[in-house]
């Protein structure tokens, strides 16, 4: 299978989008529709992982500068977030991709790091991936995380 990964800049790439994080996020781990999107959504860079014939796979996004300040602490350090691939796509790189995509485009606006909070259970992926963890663990829509920050090259 072939996975391209783009900025989802048109109004159907950014519903691809929302049609990932609800068939990940609101269905299969129950995280309540109303906390799943936010302001920030509108503010994000958001990329869309797509297979040959367009389907969509998987997406993320950044946050940077002022608007990432209250995630990272620091307007040079972007802050991943709402990364989820499909089920049916999982074991494909497509994650990977997806994480590569938005540290790329973090790179190019001059950031120097990207943070996120990953799931207790997507610890090692992002180990694999450079990512450290740091600090406590915590609860974020009933499900425990820890916050994770790798520094770009």
């Amino acid at each position: 299978m072939t996975v391209t990964v783009r900025a989802a800049v048109s109004d159907a790439d950014r519903e691809a989008c929302y049609a990932v994080r609800t068939e990940v996020f609101v269905v299969e781990q129950s995280v309540p529709e109303s906390i799943e999107y936010d302001a920030y959504d509108a503010i994000a860079v958001h990329v869309l992982a797509v297979d040959e014939d367009g389907r969509p796979l998987g997406t993320g996004r950044l946050l940077y500068g002022p608007e990432a300040l209250g995630k990272t602490g620091s307007p040079e350090i972007g802050s991943l977030g709402r990364l989820a691939v499909l089920k049916s796509a999982r074991g494909l790189g497509v994650g990977v991709a997806l994480v590569r995509a938005i540290e790329a485009e973090a790179a190019r606006l001059g950031l120097t790091a990207v943070d996120l909070g990953a799931q207790t259970h997507a610890l090692g992926f992002y180990e694999r991936l450079g990512y450290v963890a740091y600090g406590p663990e915590f609860e974020d829509a009933g499900i425990p995380h820890r916050s994770m920050r790798r520094a770009l090259p």
